[in-house]
């Protein structure tokens, strides 16, 4: 029998303009996600600055508008100072985030180069773990002063003439991990962060700071670690960052594609504390949010335990490199309209990580490069969810599962550009056993009709692309019609649905 939808979506229904930093992503030194792959010299593709141009073109078909560098837990312990200057000075480090050898053979000003190429800006992570204020302050002098000074005039004699300017600082990275190298209490890290961001403010008033939120929902010190170092921190930065990853670990595929029940509340339960604060400091400031880690993350924990403890100090060696399933690629779609549809408090958020390390592309260390599962639906947020998220009104079916109640079976947000009259309808069946037929009234949009129905389906969850075989591809849609401002779109099951419309006659 087949299951009904119905959904009103209304230009007057507005959510938030998106900031396009919603699709950012993130690049560390881990693994093979600088060494092998952004960065081969030597591979058939590689470019005069030894960048994979395969790569290259990869990164730059997703529209990456900001990537986080250069870590992640490797910021914590890391001498900037040692990628900068020429190349065959640079000191060779003992990595002990992931217990590899790190070369810095690529650094600061060669990231910055790669970035440009990709027509990416730089989100920038100081080292609060080993290091400080001083020493966050020397960086960003040599990011973004011109000149006349010590690390600005350094800089321009690395060939670098111009200050780079980058606007997005993070005060180090997941500081409430008993895992991070100088892992802080809140109290210690928000007095740190405070003083970190108002020293550096004196450099440059015109950047923007993101504090470290909880390392994930689960921590013990959810949400009192938000409180404690936003009382310190919060009239100094402009975001606290937001960390989370899921996976099937209980190979239960229904309640998987529930888990972004759980990342809504991760939301408001951030939004409550930022605005306790704001309450209790009595501000006018409006807190926002920086999910700057998200994505699937569970197939490779094994393979990477083995990697560190038993062979450690290798240079770019394989770790977290999961293969993603159809059923990730769900996910991924999932996390992706909870995110839109919190975009008036979400401004920035970075898919974790770009390439090999838990990532859309994939490089083989000799040969090509491929697209894994996940590509997509980030492909089909960056390229079509630009302009405004709108909050559709939707009445559809429900389920529970093993952890979860009243879960939708449909899951979905929309997107108007007005400068182009078109409008994005992102949706997810995670009803994995029946197909929706599901109606929907647009008639605010007079004169609009479809431009096509692209859908991500696969008769088996678990499907997954290689190299040289990528069987999991989007495809149009044939059945979805438009009558008198009513569309009408058969979704099938387990699917993600992107429905384009524009108005007739452009």
């Amino acid at each position: 029998m087949n299951k009904n939808a119905k959904m009103i979506i209304d230009k007057s229904f507005r959510i938030a303009e998106i900031d396009k930093r919603i699709y950012g992503s993130f690049i560390e030194h881990l693994g093979r996600a600088v060494y092998n792959g952004i960065y081969q010299p030597g591979h058939p593709t590689a470019d005069e600055d030894g960048f994979r141009r395969d790569v290259l073109d990869l990164v730059k078909e997703l529209k990456v508008p900001l990537i986080r560098y250069p870590g992640g837990n490797f910021v914590s312990n890391y001498f900037w100072e040692d990628g900068v200057g020429p190349v065959e000075q640079r000191k060779k480090r003992l990595e002990l985030a992931w217990r590899s050898l790190e070369t810095n053979e690529v650094g600061l000003n060669e990231f910055a180069k790669w970035a440009k190429k990709v027509d990416a800006d730089i989100m920038m992570a100081v080292n609060l773990g080993t290091r400080g204020i001083a020493d966050a302050c020397n960086l960003l002098e040599y990011c973004n002063h011109p000149s006349g000074t010590y690390y600005s005039d350094l800089r321009r004699s690395h060939g670098v003439e111009e200050a780079y300017g980058i606007k997005t600082w993070c005060l180090g990275n997941e500081m409430d991990g008993e895992w991070q190298i100088g892992h802080k209490t809140a109290d210690e890290y928000g007095r740190l962060a405070a003083e970190t961001a108002k020293a550096m403010k004196l450099i440059d008033s015109s950047i923007e700071m993101v504090s470290c939120g909880s390392s994930f929902a689960a921590m013990p010190t959810f949400p009192e670690w938000e409180a404690a170092t936003l009382n310190h921190t919060y009239d100094f930065v402009d975001y606290i960052s937001l960390h989370q990853y899921y996976g099937n670990t209980m190979n239960d595929t229904a309640d998987y594609l529930a888990l972004t029940m759980d990342m809504e509340h991760f939301i408001h339960t951030v939004v409550s504390a930022c605005d306790y604060i704001k309450a209790k400091k009595r501000s006018k400031k409006v807190m926002n949010l920086s999910f700057d880690e998200w994505n699937v993350w569970f197939h490779s924990s094994e393979a990477d335990d083995d990697t560190m403890k038993n062979r450690p100090w290798q240079k770019a060696p394989h770790l977290l490199e999961d293969i993603y399933t159809f059923e990730d690629a769900l996910m991924v779609g999932l996390m992706l309209i909870m995110l839109l549809k919190h975009a008036d408090r979400v401004k920035v958020a970075c898919l974790a990580q770009l390439v090999n390390v838990i990532a859309p592309i994939m490089t083989e260390d000799d040969g090509g490069v491929w697209k894994q599962t996940i590509f997509y639906p980030f492909l089909h947020a960056s390229l079509y969810g630009r302009g405004t998220a709108l909050l559709p009104v939707l009445d559809t079916p429900k389920h529970d599962t093993i952890g979860h109640c009243d879960v939708t079976d449909i899951e979905s947000v929309a997107v108007y550009r007005e400068e182009k009259e078109e409008v994005t309808i992102f949706a997810v069946n995670r009803n994995i056993h029946e197909d929706i037929t599901l109606s929907c009234d647009l008639r605010s949009f007079a004169g609009y009709d479809i431009l096509e129905h692209i859908i991500m389906e696969e008769g088996d969850l678990k499907t997954v692309n290689a190299y040289g075989r990528e069987r999991v591809l989007p495809k149009n849609s044939k059945e979805s019609e438009m009558d008198e401002g009513i569309l009408t779109a058969k979704l099938h099951k387990a699917s993600w649905n992107v429905i384009r419309l524009g108005k007739q006659g452009r």
